[in-house]
């Protein structure tokens, strides 16, 4: 391993020889100079790791000899040394992005310590961060192996997300396999879960059951109706719960994140049947049969989910809710900036809801568009691409205008996304619906013990095509694949991001309220 490298600039420096001694002894390389003009120059000339810089120094102060290196050199870490404890001149050093500061006299522990928390803590962290993990991947097992309720499969999922957003963070890629072995281990353990459970659920024979898509509304929106502020609900479209963790802290520099909840999405996880049950209050055949007009079935012409205001309106008026309300999907960023500038027309409503659809356009652009299959061609880039647009859309212009104001802001979402890998094979006839990770038709054949079979839909409340049709599930992060022309379907789909199936990232998705700080 190469030395690390210090440029050490101080007006004084023939008197802090034994230093130098002291740190080229301990390994490092250090060069000197006594003026801040020089040490611009020999910057240009060699690469440092760190500099350490005098504030108090005739001609080119301190102050200014940072800002020039801050200039040109905007990523080296500098640590100021002074002679005062003055608050101005600390603010003035802090406000130009110093790695760390020390006081006069310094003596050599004290450089040394310094040269580790700004050189080595990445390191030091990361280093803890997986001795933390290794610790407790035998206890996560453990717990997978159990028994688990809903609850604690929700435990268990925030704790895998914890770790794998604090282990990326570091360069271990061993650790970080382990923790995505764990995670596929656990997906497969919740799969059966959900299979052995989810049919009792919906059918209200099982009392220890969490909210769903059908419930989330009467569950956990209508409590916050008693408050007299205004709700604003923001439901993301396909947010995952570790895309909200990325974006959490962002929303905490305005809001108070009074709970991080999840719920669980109903099947399939998609938009047409999870999305329409939330604003319904109701499954997908309750919606068929109640508002026959309003629902689209699969083999149908036409958007699938283009009713949920007509929805939200019908359950606010079955329980007897009657407020002001409003419903805005925004589908683009032009009609996401007139939303912003309406803002202060909604405050007079009791309820506001928000559809904002662009997480998943962006899964869906990441399957089609090659540029975005390279921005985020794995779980971490997918993040932070996530993260990026959010920085810069209009929906965060909308957080932060409700910032200002005494309201309740929920955001939720309808259902997650998978990467999926593993192709599983599927044949059926010109009518099945084209969704990766799940199907819904007549002449399905496939290996029955690959899927979740549901071979009568209403025992899942799930609208049938035909008298024959039946649906199958993907499990984990397995995708259906055609015979036909099967190596190109596999390669084009392979490492993408869907949704429809059963897995941990679909079904069990945020709820978080916030209040402004």
């Amino acid at each position: 391993m190469d030395k690390m490298t210090i440029l050490w600039v101080d007006d004084e420096i023939d008197l802090l020889k034994p230093h130098m001694i002291f740190l080229r002894e301990r390994g490092y390389d250090v060069d000197t100079t006594n003026n801040g003009h020089e040490a611009l120059e020999i910057l240009k000339k060699k690469d440092f790791d760190i500099v350490f810089l005098d504030e108090q120094m005739p001609g080119l102060s301190g102050i200014e000899t940072l800002m020039k290196i801050k200039s040109d050199f905007p990523h080296l870490p500098v640590v100021m040394i002074t002679k005062t404890e003055e608050e101005t001149i600390m603010e003035d050093a802090i406000g130009s992005n110093i790695s760390d500061y020390l006081i006069k006299p310094v003596n050599p522990n004290q450089i040394l310590l310094s040269l580790k928390k700004t050189l080595e803590n990445k390191k030091l962290v990361s280093e803890k961060t997986t001795h933390q993990y290794q610790q407790e991947f035998r206890s996560i097992g453990m717990e997978i192996s159990n028994k688990l309720n809903y609850e604690e499969w929700t435990e268990i999922y925030k704790k895998l997300i914890y770790w794998e957003l604090k282990l990326e963070k570091s360069n271990d890629e061993g650790m970080n396999q382990i923790l995505m072995m764990q995670k596929n281990e656990a997906n497969e353990v919740f799969t059966k879960f959900i299979e052995q459970n989810y049919l009792n659920w919906i059918n209200g024979k099982s009392s220890n059951k969490p909210v769903q898509s059908h419930t989330l509304i009467k569950d956990k929106i209508f409590p916050l109706l008693n408050d007299n502020r205004p709700l604003f609900v923001i439901l993301v479209d396909n947010l995952r719960y570790d895309q909200w963790k990325m974006l959490q802290p962002i929303l905490e520099e305005y809001f108070r994140v009074e709970s991080d909840e999840i719920y669980y999405s109903i099947l399939p996880t998609t938009t047409q049947y999870a999305r329409n049950s939330i604003f319904a209050g109701l499954l997908p055949t309750e919606i068929e049969k109640k508002y026959p007009k309003l629902w689209v079935d699969e083999d149908e012409e036409g958007t699938k989910n283009n009713n949920e205001s007509e929805f939200l309106g019908e359950l606010l008026k079955r329980y007897g809710r009657d407020i002001k309300y409003s419903y805005y999907k925004v589908l683009n960023q032009t009609f996401g900036r007139k939303l912003v500038e309406s803002m202060p027309n909604l405050m007079v409503n009791k309820l506001n809801f928000i559809v904002y659809n662009f997480v998943d356009m962006l899964s869906h652009a990441r399957t089609e568009m090659e540029i975005i299959r390279e921005l985020a061609n794995d779980e971490k880039a997918y993040r932070s691409l996530t993260v990026s647009w959010f920085q810069h859309s209009p929906l965060l212009d909308i957080f932060r205008f409700l910032a200002e104001k005494d309201v309740n802001v929920i955001v939720t979402t309808d259902h997650g996304s998978i990467r999926v890998n593993n192709p599983v094979k599927v044949l059926g006839d010109k009518n099945t619906n084209t969704n990766l990770r799940y199907k819904t038709g007549r002449a399905l054949k496939y290996e029955h013990n690959e899927v979740f079979e549901i071979k009568n839909p209403e025992d899942a409340f799930l609208p049938r095509i035909n008298v024959s049709s039946n649906y199958i599930f993907c499990r984990n992060d397995d995708f259906f694949a055609y015979p036909n022309n099967y190596n190109y379907y596999v390669n084009y789909y392979k490492n993408t991001f869907q949704h429809g199936g059963i897995s941990m990232e679909e079904i069990m998705i945020p709820f978080a309220v916030m209040k402004r700080k």
